[in-house]
């Protein structure tokens, strides 16, 4: 076996100003309701050099020092990691500046913590702000076994 793997490379990043966190409702079939924004890493870009590009794509804002917390990964194909990895790459932020718009991935919204419960959000949202907001977590993984997913954090 070979030491080399088709992976696929993007970013998250919790925005925070306070209590709240700027989420998306996000449109498309395949991660429908309220996430973190984020997207791709360009061949070549660094991340932190893609995270900005992202957010300041899918938010408006600029923003300033992002920390990567944390790293969420799962098969790209048929839940075996041998056909591919998608990896996401997960910052969070504290510092920005700019006015939010919304992109044509879905709606922005600031959401403050204690009204999560009370709105759509992505299937693993929970789990996903548990590695980023968890100081002794920095990572979420997907393992497959037949049809059955399951999540493991670190």
């Amino acid at each position: 076996m070979g030491r080399n793997e088709t992976v696929e490379l993007t970013v998250l990043c919790l925005i925070q100003n306070g209590e709240k966190i700027l989420l998306q409702n996000r449109i498309k079939e395949d991660w429908k309701g309220y996430t973190l924004p984020g997207g791709h890493v360009e061949i070549g870009e660094s991340f932190v050099a893609a995270v900005k590009r992202e957010m300041k794509e899918e938010t408006g804002l600029t923003i300033h020092d992002p920390m990567l917390v944390g790293i969420k990964q799962f098969p790209m194909k048929n839940g075996n990691y041998m056909e591919g990895r998608y990896i996401v790459l997960l910052f969070k932020v504290t510092k920005f500046s700019g006015e939010v718009v919304s992109s044509e991935e879905g709606q922005m919204e600031w959401v403050n913590y204690n009204q999560l419960s009370k709105i759509n959000t992505v299937d693993d949202f929970e789990d996903l702000l548990d590695v980023i907001n968890n100081p002794k977590l920095t990572e979420f993984q997907y393992l497959v076994n037949g049809d059955e997913w399951s999540v493991v954090k670190k």
